[in-house]
């Protein structure tokens, strides 16, 4: 079995995975009820896999799929506000063929690039519990093992993704520094062979407010795919 039918295999397997009771009633319910602006839609309601090609050079891993995005599409940062930021900034920079993430099947291609998140459903409130995120690490460790022989950088979106990732890449193989470092915007640490960047979350929170401008994102991406050679 090459590396992408394994990860697509991985990726079906995520999407039926149902370990956490709190977090499958919720994205359930979410897409039982719906939004006024989305009655029309058919909601995903699964836990959401990750995006983008097998031989992925840089991996950006954020926290958790929106209740009214990737809940609702099936495609992480899809959807929703966070997601216009992010894919807007891929794109900006050469990573992705458009600026734009609506919906699973809108053609949206990455390049040298996989999105994915420690948490794959939705949580009440954006907060999954530290053993929810816990549950949950094994599908990243997988995943990030069969990135492993071409994954040169990687971004974590925010403190909580970050606290999740390391222990992950850990798992993965990668030798990560004791005590582990803290989480800081534009931080870079070197593992043996990738190099790890800390970026503020694509959240409104942080978008509305300044806190994360379009700039600051651009340039974290930007240096992370130089660092894993991406064009």
């Amino acid at each position: 079995m090459d590396d992408s039918s394994a990860l697509a295999r991985l990726d079906r397997r995520v999407a039926d995975c149902g370990a956490c009771p709190r977090l499958v009633g919720w994205r359930e319910e979410v897409a039982r009820t719906k939004r006024a602006a989305f009655a029309d839609w058919t909601y995903w309601g699964r836990p959401v896999p990750g995006f983008g090609p097998a031989d992925a050079r840089l991996v950006i891993i954020g926290l958790a799929p929106a209740a009214h995005g990737g809940n609702r599409t099936g495609r992480m940062f899809t959807g929703d506000r966070s997601g216009d930021v992010l894919y807007q900034a891929l794109y900006d920079v050469g990573l992705a063929s458009q600026p734009t993430s609506v919906a699973i099947d809108d053609g949206l291609s990455l390049y040298g690039v996989r999105v994915t998140a420690p948490v794959h459903c939705a949580p009440p409130a954006n907060k999954p519990t530290p053993g929810e995120r816990d549950t949950c690490r094994p599908w990243l460790v997988q995943e990030l093992t069969l990135l492993r022989p071409t994954l040169r950088a990687a971004v974590v979106l925010g403190a909580f993704g970050w606290q999740a990732a390391l222990p992950a890449f850990a798992e993965a193989g990668w030798a990560v520094p004791r005590p582990r470092p803290a989480f800081a915007h534009g931080t870079r640490v070197a593992l043996d062979g990738l190099d790890l960047f800390g970026c503020f979350h694509v959240s409104q929170r942080n978008t509305f407010t300044g806190r994360l401008t379009a700039e600051m994102l651009r340039e974290v991406l930007r240096t992370a795919a130089d660092a894993a050679g991406l064009p």
